[in-house]
């Protein structure tokens, strides 16, 4: 699968480039940094592409430390049963979607997932909840009373068309949904 030493194989860089959104460069920083997390006796190409870093390690990374979704985003790309570590491949996908370069369908089905909460594959009442708690912070002088909450999203939900029977839930199909104009709600 790799080469020997801390370079990843051309073979495995192409086959990576091929299923990413990222460049050979991007990908050889990623494994750098994927690699600084491991513990040192870890860090071989081979091993490195086997094992699994905790999302403690990865969260401790300062792209994601002040991201008030880090938890969700890692757990989302996790393919571990548990969904609470990361393997390189995992750290790939991650970094791919958040690149420049992944297209806004990509963006859009990691950002459904990433704020389904329960992960029913719909955006419910809860699930907005959720969201709004996340990046209003959920402290004694933040967070929004169950009045204000349910105000705000009974707003969202009409103005995504979504009132009445729907009861303001959203399919895994974010592409047919109509997000609300934020300066209409």
């Amino acid at each position: 699968m790799g080469g020997s030493g801390s370079r990843l194989s051309k073979e495995l860089l192409a086959e990576y480039q091929d299923l990413t959104f990222l460049t050979k460069q991007e990908i050889l920083l990623a494994h750098r940094r994927f690699c600084e997390l491991l513990p040192q006796e870890h860090r071989g190409v081979e091993e490195s592409l086997q094992v699994r870093v905790s999302l403690e390690q990865i969260l401790s990374l300062p792209e994601l430390k002040a991201n008030p979704f880090k938890e969700r985003i890692c757990k989302v790309f996790s393919t571990s049963p548990t969904r609470d570590s990361l393997s390189f491949e995992d750290f790939l996908d991650l970094l791919s979607v958040f690149s420049d370069t992944a297209t806004p369908d990509i963006k859009s089905h990691y950002a459904f997932r990433i704020f389904d909460f329960d992960d029913d594959g719909t955006l419910n009442r809860e699930d907005l909840s959720q969201l709004v708690n996340c990046l209003t912070g959920e402290g004694e002088d933040t967070r929004l009373s169950a009045s204000e909450m349910k105000q705000l999203i009974d707003n969202v939900s009409i103005g995504a068309g979504l009132a009445g029977e729907q009861e303001g839930k959203v399919g895994l199909q974010p592409e047919a949904v109509p997000f609300p104009d934020p300066r209409r709600v």
